[in-house]
């Protein structure tokens, strides 16, 4: 799950972290009473979306002149102008793609007078299974860039989690920054703090960027990105309550409510799918048989007749979808409630593109007749090249 960067300030806050005075606002009104509460005279607005590239962002209603996401504004007047210009407006980044995200929430700052920027962030390491730090004295600028073009000036080690963090992991932030004095025990002691934030939150990617030294000598983070574990949410109620579900993908924020693990993709073959090693593994035979999937769904290994019709619905829901593949292999899942499933929701939504069913496993020969008697054109496949041959070719049948 994400939250929006003023969000994750706050929770940085909680555990000591130095960051610029702001206050969120939903509204051009909000947005000057918040700055109407600030010290000034330097202000910053700041869109609120879950994508990066904000500062060089565009807005699609003010056309190619427009300024991005994030505006420095020296009166209130100005912020009241930068805010009308964002709020409903629609900011296209680099990592939103072309549809871009609608503003529906602004952060107006405190201006800091900057000496100069840094990169720091902390994610897990799926190699080592550790959490590691990624550190660079090029702040401000995008960190895949400066991984391409100039790697040695990124510096990443691990934390050994039975150890956890120890001064000398702090001392190896502070010399990848080039800090010394003063601003080399700030780093080494903000460094402890982010671990301790990021372990306490079950965080799995925390990025500062930028992290500034201001001009009156001081590391303040001036940009946060947060995104936390989905399965340990039940244990942070409170982190749980900032998700922004306008953020999100509708289906998926649909799927999530029946506990249906469904991300949308760009192709034109859905996919329902029990396991997600199994899904993948349809999504990618679906490609070798040259039609691409329009989705991953894992339905798990306990659903219900009810989960999985909710399941088939939220993938008809996609127009792009011109045939559907359901690939079953049942242990803990019964074939006889995918079958159910499947049946309930073909009728609901009078299904009219093709269906290929693949079942194997528990109760298969009672799934397999439920759907040859349920009155539907369901194709039956033997196994899973059987299945994706067949439905590339019902939906260049139909096509």
């Amino acid at each position: 799950m994400n939250v929006h960067e003023y969000q994750a300030k706050e929770l940085l806050k909680e555990h000591g972290i130095a960051v610029p005075a702001g206050h969120a606002a939903l509204s051009v009104a909000e947005a000057v009473e918040a700055a109407k509460h600030l010290p000034g005279p330097l202000y910053v607005v700041k869109a609120q979306i879950h994508a990066g590239g904000r500062g060089k962002g565009k807005f699609k209603e003010l056309g190619a002149d427009a300024k991005g996401g994030v505006r420095l504004a020296k009166s209130l007047d100005e912020v009241e102008a930068h805010a009308k210009e964002m709020l409903g407006n629609t900011l296209v980044t680099i990592q939103t793609g072309d549809a871009g995200k609608q503003v529906n929430r602004l952060y107006v700052t405190d201006g800091v007078d900057i000496a100069k920027e840094y990169y720091l962030s902390l994610l897990v390491d799926r190699a080592t299974g550790r959490v590691a730090f990624v550190v660079s004295t090029e702040g401000g600028m995008d960190i895949e860039a400066v991984a391409h073009d100039t790697p040695e000036l990124i510096t990443t080690f691990t934390i050994d989690p039975a150890q956890g963090f120890l001064p000398h992991h702090g001392r190896a932030v502070a010399f990848a920054l080039k800090l010394t004095g003063d601003l080399n025990k700030q780093a080494q002691k903000l460094a402890k703090q982010l671990y301790e934030a990021f372990m306490a939150t079950d965080c799995e990617m925390l990025e500062i960027n930028p992290l500034v030294e201001s001009e009156d000598g001081n590391l303040l983070v001036l940009d946060a990105k947060m995104s936390f574990d989905g399965n340990a949410l039940y244990r942070h109620p409170a982190i749980e309550a900032l998700r922004d579900v306008t953020e999100e993908d509708p289906a998926e924020v649909e799927a999530s409510e029946y506990d249906l693990a469904y991300i949308k993709l760009d192709g034109n073959i859905g996919c329902m799918v029990n396991g997600a090693g199994l899904a993948m593994a349809t999504m990618d035979i679906i490609k070798l048989n040259g039609a691409f999937p329009a989705n991953f769904l894992d339905v798990g290994g306990g659903a219900t007749t009810e989960k999985v019709t909710a399941a088939f619905k939220i993938i008809l829901k996609d127009p792009a979808v011109e045939g559907i593949l359901v690939n079953i292999f049942g242990g803990i899942m019964k074939c006889d409630v995918i079958a159910n499933g499947i049946v309930q929701a073909a009728k609901d939504v009078n299904l009219q593109v093709p269906l290929v069913v693949r079942l194997e496993g528990t109760n298969v020969n009672e799934g397999k007749a439920i759907l040859d008697n349920s009155g539907l054109a369901i194709v039956s496949a033997d196994d899973l090249g059987d299945a994706a041959r067949k439905i590339v070719a019902e939906v260049k049948k139909a096509a």
